[in-house]
This record gives structure tokens, C-alpha cells and sequence, in this order.
């Protein structure tokens, strides 16, 4: 156990504490915004810190992006349920990510290879971020940007396909 694992494992936790804030706080939107973004902050630090000191193990490769994508469904299926956002957007990304996560399974177990982030999926996770911190508070253009943020990942989900194929043929 290392730190970034700690930290991963940390996130984990993060996601009980999201629901509890927003759905039974006072203020709960505040509180879960800063779950959230101290969430989106140990992600960073953690791939920082094991990749700058290699720390990189196998548990983390496998938790870390689970991590994510619990915490961000968490989230996004919170917001439905409280009706900031249509439904339509979770079906998307969870249809996206369910591929991926088979896909990355069939290269790896086949070819023991992994296909790194891109930008386009770099670029939709930060506005997936920013559009959910403006979905929590109600801003104006939550949902553009929600939607913006579900086609950038839908663009970088195509780019993972589009080398996905090349690395399985």
C-alpha cells in the first residue's frame, strides 16, 4: 500500500459522503462541490505522485480509473435523481465507459497493451468536471456544457476505437 493508493482508496470513500451531502445537507450542493473538486484533486495527485515516483502497482492501475467512473456515475445519476439533468447524458457515458473498460480488457488480456488517454478525453474529462460543478449550483449553461463535455467523449471514445483497432488487427 503506497500513496497513491491511499489516495484512490480515499476517493472511494468520497462517494458515500457526496450522496450523504447532497441529498441530507443543508447547503448540501456546497458540501458535495467540495467533495467533488477534493476528489478530482487526489485523482491528480495520485497519478502524479506514482508516476513521478514510480509507484505505479497493479491495484492502482485497476482502482484508480474504477474510482473515477463510480464517483462521476455517482454524481451524475445524483443530479438526475434531483432533476438537474436529463437522463439521457448518464446513458451515454455509461454505455461509453462500458466499452471502453471491454475493450481495454480484450487488448490487455490479448496483447498485454494499454491505449493512453488522449486529448480529446483529457479535454471531456475537465469539462465534464467544470459542467457538473455548474450542474450542482444551477449556473446558467450547466447543461450546455454538460452536453459539450458528453461530445468531446463521445469524440475521444471514436479516437480510443479508431486505435483500438489498430492495435487488435
Amino acid at each position: 500500500m503506497n500513496i497513491p493508493n491511499i489516495l484512490t482508496l480515499v476517493r472511494f470513500l468520497l462517494i458515500p459522503g457526496f450522496v450523504y451531502a447532497f441529498f441530507c445537507m443543508p447547503e448540501g450542493n456546497v458540501y458535495a462541490a467540495i467533495i467533488f473538486i477534493l476528489s478530482g484533486i487526489t485523482d491528480v495527485l495520485d497519478g502524479y505522485i506514482a508516476r513521478h515516483f514510480n509507484q505505479v502497482t497493479k491495484l492502482g492501475t485497476l482502482l484508480d480509473p474504477l474510482a473515477d467512473k463510480l464517483m462521476v456515475l455517482t454524481v451524475l445519476t445524483s443530479l438526475w435523481l434531483k432533476g438537474f439533468i436529463p437522463f439521457f447524458i448518464i446513458e451515454v457515458l455509461a454505455v461509453k465507459e462500458l466499452a471502453m473498460i471491454v475493450g481495454a480488457a480484450f487488448l490487455y488480456r490479448k496483447q498485454k497493451i494499454a491505449i493512453p488517454a488522449n486529448a480529446y478525453g483529457k479535454a471531456a474529462t475537465f469539462l465534464l468536471y467544470v459542467a457538473i460543478i455548474f450542474s450542482l449550483f444551477r449556473w446558467p449553461y450547466n447543461l450546455f456544457l454538460m452536453i459539450l463535455a458528453l461530445g468531446l467523449a463521445v469524440i475521444a471514445f471514436f479516437v480510443y476505437a479508431f486505435e483500438f483497432f489498430k492495435k487488435a488487427i
